[in-house]
């Protein structure tokens, strides 16, 4: 079993070996999360075309993730390769975070999809998109990380890029659909985005990722299966069953979209910080256009190529930010936190 490893908070001692970059291994780990979720498009379109609901098809797809996750926990507890950490051990202050971050997760995903019922797809993006810049602005005022120039710089680019990339989507003469609750609805779900964010890096540390987000699942996955049946009923739950062709598609969904960037998610978050994982995410839609693109022959438009290529200038000024301890893979300028289960 590996043994916690503890990192060095901003204003500690410099140690040997501090080199001034960001955890090369943290931005992989976002950006291939991010990559991952953004092949959510192309597969719900695929779900939807062959006759699934919206609701059964979020339901599937969590439930699947859960399970999948759930058994790697379990594949990891069984070699001993890290502690299963019972809910009832935890201190009130990690239950408490543990349990706002799975429910803020339900939230999300609930004022997302009505969010894409009511408005135009495009606009629900760019108003959940928001939450980069509330983490970076949270973390300053909590006095977690700086907001140095570059880190600046680096937001305003990748939400540059964001822009360009989603609002030309925007085809006014397709009809743009926009009401004050479809809108309210993505920034709600930014907020319960930022919330798990902030919760996930130290609010319960002493959980292992892989567990913490098998929990976040769990909770996702209820919430998917009480939506999907009080608004189309079990027929509607069960209609892949009936269609044996979608089964392959959702259980790709549910590991590859669900399971393995949510953990990479939660772990890049804990080795890099919030603020940069929240700017690298924006990678996502950038992945979704380009699929897109490919598979469903939706053309790429010249402002969207440029959009991308901000937010990949983006993640590089991020990796020349920062101070990084070569004994703990540490960021120096963030609190201390023990992470279980860690290098």
């Amino acid at each position: 079993m590996s043994t916690p490893s503890l990192t060095t908070g901003r204003g500690a001692a410099t140690a040997p070996g501090v080199a001034e970059v960001v955890p090369l291994a943290g931005l992989l780990i976002v950006i291939g999360s991010a990559s991952l979720f953004g092949m959510l498009g192309p597969l719900s379109r695929f779900a939807y075309d062959a006759g699934m609901d919206p609701t059964a098809f979020v339901a599937w797809r969590a439930m699947i993730g859960f399970l999948a996750l759930g058994s790697f926990v379990g594949w990891r507890a069984r070699r001993g390769l890290t502690p299963v950490v019972s809910f009832r051990s935890l201190p009130s202050r990690a239950r408490m975070a543990l349990l706002a971050a799975a429910t803020a997760g339900t939230i999300l995903n609930l004022c997302m999809f009505i969010a894409f019922d009511r408005i135009t797809i495009a606009l629900a993006l760019l108003g959940f998109y928001t939450y980069p810049a509330i983490v970076a602005v949270a973390n300053v005022l909590l006095g977690r990380e700086r907001m140095d120039g570059t880190r600046a710089v680096a937001l305003a680019l990748a939400i540059a890029g964001l822009i360009a990339v989603v609002a030309s989507q925007l085809d006014p003469a397709a009809g743009i659909r926009i009401d004050a609750i479809g809108v309210g609805l993505a920034l709600a779900a930014a907020v319960c985005q930022s919330i798990f964010v902030l919760l996930a890096r130290d609010g319960y540390p002493e959980v292992p990722s892989e567990q913490a987000m098998t929990t976040v699942l769990a909770a996702s996955g209820v919430g998917a299966l009480l939506v999907a049946l009080l608004a189309g009923g079990v027929g509607t739950l069960t209609f892949p069953l009936a269609t044996p062709s979608l089964l392959p598609l959702l259980l790709f969904t549910g590991v590859a979209a669900a399971a393995v960037p949510s953990l990479g998610f939660l772990t890049g978050i804990r080795m890099i910080g919030g603020t940069r994982a929240g700017i690298l995410m924006l990678f996502e839609p950038v992945v979704g256009v380009a699929l897109a693109a490919w598979l469903l022959a939706e053309p790429l438009a010249p402002i969207q190529l440029v959009g991308a290529a901000a937010i990949l200038g983006a993640a590089i000024l991020l990796q020349r930010t920062g101070r990084r301890n070569a004994s703990t893979g540490s960021i120096d300028d963030e609190r201390p936190v023990v992470v279980p289960g860690g290098p």
